[in-house]
Parts: structure tokens; C-alpha cells; sequence
């Protein structure tokens, strides 16, 4: 038995993997993973594809980055770990400091924690404790959040979380959150198509906020794009008005941007894209340029004074984790922050995006692509199995999974959400490559559903 069977075998026998049946997992021969170059991953047999979702949306500048590889080696010389309870590090004093000149106006403070998960449950459990705190137990107690949100998954995340694939199960355990209609042109829950709508979805949302103000802890929110949920747009204006209603209401405004954090909408932060400025916020996938687990929660100073007090008040906040902080992995993000400063990686980006809607737009009359959504370079091609009813195809047909099984014959490795193909390629990305990438998730769509449709 060769070295790449062995360890497949050894995988099916051994390994539970994450969103995955693991009944299909276990008939199939997975990928083995052995390193990386550039923009694309290797696997044991030597095989190149390029990483078309930047290894799940975290890849920012290609795998081994020679800046990003000497400052985790030169940290590494000093001390890969310290706790920050009751310590501090030169890493993070100087990435909080860099972070917090590049974020939206009004952030002060920086948490640090280990993943987008954890980086959403403290925003959560920051804005409940402010409001105990400076109202006296007063009851904004409650959290308002859209239907298809996907914020993470420990409970507290899941709880503001409305993607009943992921989430319905856990609702037992959950604290109970108000939602209103996600802004989804494609599939209105209003029934209206774009532009005369009128943008009812913000009426909406902005009659909910008004109603529940008096009970709301937050509103949290995926800032222009929620991703989990299929690359939902935003309506151009959408979350300049939420901020302004929830400013207005007293409302706490969280942003989750840690899918599209860092450079992947075309500004280094969505919030940017609308002129917006969070109460909290919440990075981590680039943070590090894919390279270590690392996330951060930013808060205002209003929201960080309100915890100050005497010891014996215990109004601190009793949050935080065992790597909390890791100096390799804000040495990893001090190196990316960097690149940011030396290239012109946003006007890159603006330049690919352009590349890749041009590409897109040759998928519009396709008579199985239902939508394609595109934010900056990230984009989503929703397969459909009848273009003018919109349905999907049945799940048990696995059209999603199958085309980015195909696509790996063209040297492509891509994740779907449902019949969703998402694109996400790796802000370093060049021009042939992206187009290889568009042109390569159509073949892979046109020969699947050829397939379906040979096969009845």
C-alpha cells in the first residue's frame, strides 16, 4: 500500500471532519493535503490546484508568504506561547495598535480570542453585560438578527445564528433571538423584485428595530454579504440605515466581519464600503493571512468604560482562552497588516473583481444559474433546477458537491453551500487565474447537470 492510500485509510478509520457525512466521506478517497505554494495547494501525489476558496475563506496573500513565514520563524526564536491573563506581549500591544488605526471610526478597545466563533460569542456576551451594567439589570436583554445569519458555532453564536440546516437541532440549548427577513433580492420574502421595491426590507427591518428597541441588547449583523447563508447581497444602502436606526434607537450595532474582513469586499472592512461604524466588531480568518487561529473583537470606549470599577464590583469581563493572544499568531497578522501597507492589495482586488464579474457575466443566460451574487472577490453561482420557478434541485442529487468534485479534474479546489458554488480565490490572485477559476466552475456546472440530464 502506497504512502497516499495509507493515510486515506486512515482517515475514513480515524477522523470525524467538520459539516461532512461522514457515510459519504468514508465511501470516498479524499484529497491529502502535503503542502502549498503560491495560490495553490499540493497533494501527496504532487498534483497542483489552485485554492479557489482560499482554504475556507482565510488565505489572503498564498501559502508560504516569505514575510509571513520569517516573522512566525523569528517569534518562534523568542516564544511561541504566554498566557494574557495577568501578562502581556510585544506582538499584540503593537497589533492592537495597528489594528485599531485601520478599523471604522470610534473602536478603541481590542479582545482577543482564537476564531470567528469565540470572537462573536464575547461580542454577544459584551453587549449583554454593558447594558446589566450601565442600566442596573435593565431589560435590553435581547438580540435582533437576520433569518439566514451564520455567526458560528458555539451557543452563544449559534443562538444569533438562523440557518436551520446548521442551527435548527441546537434550539433547545439556545437563548431565544428575534429575526427578521434576510435582504435576499433573489428570493424576496416580500415577493418584490429590485429596483422597485424600494428597499421594503429596510422598512422592515427598521419597524423592527423601532418596536423592540426598548428590549434590544444588539442588532448583529453580516455586514454586506452573509456568506454561510449562499453569498446574500446586502441592497446598496441597507446597512448605512441599520446603523443609523439602531444610533438612533439606542441599539447596539454588532458587524461580524469575519468572513469579509480584510481586503475580500474591495475596502479592508465592509463597514468601510458604507461609511459605517459598529459598536462591536468582530475579525479573524485573514487576520493572519490564513496562516494561525487568531480573532479579535474591537469594542468602543463607552462600551469598555462601562466595565471599569472596583475589584470587589466584579464587573469585569469574565471571558477568555487558554491561547488567547498567541505571539505566533500576531506576529503572523503583524506581517499581513504589512503587506497591506506595502502593496496595493485593495486596488488589486477592485481589478479582479472586475476580471471575475466579466467572467460571471457570461454565466447570466445560463438556463441552470438561478443568481450569481458578487461582493469584491467573493461570489456565489446558485444552481437551479428550473430557472423560471427558481426551485432548487432535490438535495439528494448533490449537484453542489458534484461540480466541485468535477472542477478538481481542471486543477480547482472549491466548497459549495448547497447548490451554491462559492468563489473566493486568494487576494494575491492574477488575472488568468481567476479567469481560469470562472471558466472552470462553468464546465464543471454544464458537465454535471449534463450528467443529471443523461441520467433522467
Amino acid at each position: 500500500m502506497d504512502r497516499t492510500d495509507k493515510l486515506r485509510g486512515l482517515d475514513r478509520s480515524l477522523i470525524w471532519h467538520p459539516f461532512t457525512q461522514m457515510a459519504d466521506w468514508e465511501k470516498e478517497s479524499p484529497l491529502i493535503i502535503e503542502s502549498g505554494e503560491g495560490n495553490y495547494l499540493i497533494d501527496t501525489e504532487g498534483r497542483r490546484y489552485f485554492d479557489g476558496v482560499s482554504s475556507l475563506w482565510v488565505n489572503l496573500f498564498g501559502h508560504r508568504r516569505k514575510e509571513i513565514d520569517d516573522a512566525v520563524r523569528a517569534q518562534l526564536d523568542r516564544i511561541a506561547h504566554s498566557t494574557f491573563l495577568g501578562l502581556s506581549h510585544a506582538p499584540a500591544v503593537e497589533l492592537a495598535g495597528r489594528l485599531l488605526a485601520l478599523t471604522p471610526p470610534g473602536l478603541s478597545r481590542v479582545f482577543y480570542s482564537d476564531n470567528g466563533s469565540t470572537a462573536m460569542e464575547i461580542s454577544i456576551k459584551m453587549a449583554y453585560q454593558y447594558w446589566q451594567l450601565k442600566e442596573g439589570g435593565g431589560a435590553k436583554k435581547e438580540f435582533l438578527t437576520h433569518t439566514e445569519a451564520y455567526h458560528g458555532d458555539t451557543i452563544g453564536a449559534v443562538s444569533a445564528g438562523g440557518i436551520d440546516l446548521f442551527h435548527k437541532i441546537f434550539r433547545p440549548l439556545l437563548f431565544t433571538t428575534h429575526r427578521i427577513p434576510t435582504p435576499h433580492c433573489y428570493r424576496c420574502p416580500y415577493g418584490l423584485e429590485r429596483p422597485s421595491c424600494a428597499t421594503v426590507c429596510a422598512d422592515r427591518m427598521e419597524e423592527a428595530v423601532r418596536s423592540l428597541a426598548g428590549r434590544l441588547a444588539a442588532f448583529i449583523a453580516e455586514p454586506l454579504v452573509q456568506g454561510a447563508a449562499g453569498m446574500l447581497m446586502m441592497p446598496e444602502g441597507y446597512l448605512a440605515r441599520l446603523r443609523k436606526v439602531t444610533a438612533g434607537c439606542g441599539v447596539l450595532l454588532i458587524c461580524d466581519e469575519v468572513a469579509t474582513g480584510f481586503g475580500r469586499t474591495g475596502t479592508l472592512f465592509a463597514c468601510n464600503r458604507e461609511g459605517v461604524s459598529p459598536d462591536l466588531m468582530a475579525v479573524a480568518k485573514g487576520l493572519t493571512g490564513g496562516y494561525l487561529p487568531l480573532a479579535a473583537t474591537f469594542a468602543t470606549e463607552e462600551i469598555y468604560a462601562a466595565f471599569l470599577g472596583k475589584y470587589e464590583e466584579f464587573k469585569a469581563f469574565f471571558h477568555g482562552h487558554s491561547y488567547t493572544a498567541n505571539p505566533l499568531a500576531c506576529a503572523a497578522a503583524l506581517a499581513t497588516l504589512s503587506i497591506f501597507e506595502k502593496e496595493p492589495v485593495l486596488a488589486r482586488v477592485s481589478a479582479l473583481a472586475q476580471t471575475m464579474a466579466r467572467e460571471l457575466s457570461a454565466l447570466a443566460d445560463h438556463p441552470h444559474i438561478g443568481d450569481i451574487r458578487q461582493q469584491g472577490l467573493m461570489a456565489g453561482i446558485e444552481i437551479v433546477a428550473d430557472r423560471k420557478t427558481r426551485d432548487p434541485f432535490p438535495p439528494d442529487k448533490k449537484v453542489g458537491q458534484r461540480v466541485i468534485q468535477k472542477v478538481r479534474e481542471k486543477g480547482i479546489i472549491l466548497r459549495p453551500l448547497g447548490d451554491v458554488i462559492v468563489l473566493m480565490p486568494p487576494l494575491s490572485s492574477t488575472e488568468g487565474e481567476i479567469e481560469h477559476l470562472v471558466r472552470s466552475a462553468a464546465w464543471a456546472i454544464d458537465a454535471v447537470l449534463a450528467e443529471e440530464a443523461a441520467n433522467g
